[in-house]
């Protein structure tokens, strides 16, 4: 079905006038068509990406929240220290921990509480 319309419209990719035949171009031409397309593609690809990469970040944190008993090295990342200053508050006494072995040493949620 052919239309005798005529519409001045702009590009939505190279910002250009041009004459569309239908109500619902966008585009002057295939080309700016194309590449609009793959613009939006890699857009697209790049949100999943920071999506997925900000999950895996946070990821670890929420596994830590939800415990009762941490490590050293799970405490830190909880506090936003170092494990070396963890285990410097362990042995001035500051934080009390249970010594369960040899490199096993856990730490209970509620006495990191009390720090604040």
């Amino acid at each position: 079905m052919s239309s005798n319309i005529k519409i001045k419209r702009v590009c939505v990719y190279c910002n250009k006038e041009f004459t569309a035949r239908t109500t619902k171009t966008k585009y002057c031409s295939l080309d700016c068509n194309r590449k609009d397309y793959k613009k939006r593609m890699k857009e697209k690809k790049i949100q999943a990406s920071n999506k997925e990469t900000s999950l895996k970040i946070n990821k670890p944190l929420f596994d830590i929240q939800e415990k009762e008993f941490l490590n050293v090295k799970e405490a830190s990342i909880l506090l936003g220290c170092s494990v070396r200053t963890m285990y410097r508050l362990i042995e001035k006494g500051q934080i009390k921990s249970v010594n369960l072995g040899q490199r096993i040493t856990r730490i209970k949620r509620s006495e990191l509480n009390k720090l604040f």
